[in-house]
């Protein structure tokens, strides 16, 4: 008798706890909330997690559930029953919400086309460099001609003008075009082939102001090249 009575006490006492608490909820009192977070939050958390099977999403239904229970506070009915029950309820339909809304923004997404595929730079930058080189070697080709030469080298080679058009835009005659292009060809066509000798030319003469070659006549082999100076004094020495 002595342990019933006792039982029914501390019931009692929980209740008056609980009733306690679902007035403070009502009510909007803060630590009343932060008390029943503490004390259900678990619990919302684990039915979350097997309504789901996703333990991220459950976090995130507990808060939703909680923001929730404070938005709906007032409707908390006054009595002795637990807010456990109550709590699960909204926990439920925040679940079934929110599996609804990711069904919507899965199936938004199968709707949207499906984006171009990347394409590779790999050539693209390789063709650039390459691109780059040439330019390079073409300016290097450019300064070994005269301004005439590389005006019309430039017009009618790179952008691809016939000679009257190119004529017409420089305003010389079309035979001064065509002359200059063939001496822009010839030039372009000793320094590619400098560069391929390793910047040694097929002869061994030097172009002077006039563009003509003048040829350097080679030493006999195992002779050293010698000052007139030396040579004066050798002559005076066999005279002797």
């Amino acid at each position: 008798m002595t342990r019933i009575t006792a039982a029914r006490s501390s019931q009692g006492t929980e209740r008056s706890v609980e009733i306690s608490l679902r007035d403070r909820v009502r009510a909007g009192d803060p630590d009343a909330f932060r008390q029943l977070f503490d004390e259900h939050a678990s619990v919302v958390h684990r039915h979350a997690v097997r309504m789901t099977g996703n333990w991220v999403m459950a976090d995130d239904i507990v808060s939703l559930t909680f923001l929730e229970a404070w938005r709906l506070r007032e409707r908390v009915l006054p009595g002795d029953d637990s807010l456990r029950p109550w709590l699960l309820g909204i926990a439920t339909n925040v679940t079934r919400n929110t599996a609804r809304a990711a069904r919507r923004h899965q199936a938004a997404l199968i709707r949207v086309p499906p984006p171009d595929p990347v394409p590779d730079f790999a050539d693209e930058v390789t063709r650039r460099l390459a691109d780059t080189e040439e330019l390079a070697a073409a300016q290097k080709a450019l300064s070994t001609m005269r301004r005439g030469e590389r005006e019309v080298f430039t017009l009618c080679v790179w952008e691809g003008l016939d000679a009257a058009t190119a004529a017409e835009a420089l305003g010389v005659a079309v035979g001064t075009v065509r002359a200059r292009l063939s001496r822009a060809r010839k030039r372009l066509r000793k320094l590619t082939e400098l560069e391929l000798g390793g910047g040694t030319g097929g002869n061994n003469g030097t172009e002077d102001a006039t563009g003509q070659t003048r040829v350097q006549r080679p030493a006999t082999v195992g002779q050293l090249p010698v000052s007139r100076h030396q040579a004066a004094r050798s002559t005076q020495e066999k005279k002797r």
